[in-house]
């Protein structure tokens, strides 16, 4: 990886993506990953969606009674395999790579269960409903996802607050606009999750999405009080 990034990875990719992120909170890095990297991630997460994952299907009032309806993989048992996902999470060549989109330094989560975790919908109405993370970035890579017309596509707010008390769901949604992106198979895209309430669109019948999402830090996050229930409430059940 650190190889390709040093190679094949240019200045300009780099500028259009942090103007992107800078500019919306959403930045598309697909060129960061070579393709024999991506096949290693496609394999082990639909391995381990196989083995591993739980259905869940769930409403959160955190972020105004929101849906989650999905299967997952937790994080500990990703930690478990110690495979690809892992390896890539604790790559320096990436971190690099992705602080230089940023335009700061993208640390590790210090809450090891938000540090990765695979979703996969499957049926129709599955979606990962409006929310923001804990944290303030976001890492998503795109194993499988259907053509837009079957929903799975993102979509976000960005330059948005979570209060967990209130969260004003809606508000939000009536008071700014919505961004849309339609993704392919083997895309992966930096998010700023604590300030973009973003959800998945439901799936229509026929839809797949499959993905691994990865949580990262930064450094104003390491002064934070922050508290996990949305976390602890979607893997308790």
């Amino acid at each position: 990886m650190g190889r390709h990034l040093e190679n094949g990875v240019d200045s300009e990719q780099y500028w259009l993506s942090r103007k992107s992120f800078y500019e919306t909170g959403f930045a598309l890095i697909s060129y960061l990953l070579p393709d024999e990297v991506k096949r290693r991630v496609d394999a082990e997460i639909n391995d381990l969606i196989a083995q591993q994952s739980i259905r869940r299907d769930l409403t959160l009032p955190q972020t105004s009674n929101s849906p989650r309806r999905m299967r997952n993989v937790t994080a500990e048992d990703i930690r478990a395999h110690d495979g690809v996902v892992r390896e890539m999470y604790e790559s320096p060549a990436l971190r690099g790579a992705l602080s230089a989109v940023a335009g700061e330094a993208v640390l590790d989560c210090p809450y090891q269960p938000e540090e990765y975790v695979i979703t996969h919908l499957e049926r129709p109405g599955d979606t990962h409903g409006w929310h923001w993370d804990d944290y303030s970035f976001g890492v998503i890579y795109v194993v499988d996802v259907p053509p837009t017309h079957l929903g799975g596509f993102v979509q976000t707010v960005p330059n948005t607050s979570w209060d967990k008390e209130d969260p004003q769901v809606f508000q939000h949604l009536i008071g700014n606009p919505i961004h849309s992106y339609a993704l392919r198979p083997g895309d992966m895209y930096l998010l700023r999750t604590d300030t973009t309430l973003h959800r998945v669109h439901p799936l229509e019948p026929g839809g797949r999405r499959t993905i691994v999402n990865m949580a990262f830090a930064a450094e104003r996050d390491l002064n934070k009080q922050i508290s996990h229930e949305t976390m602890e409430d979607l893997f308790s059940v």
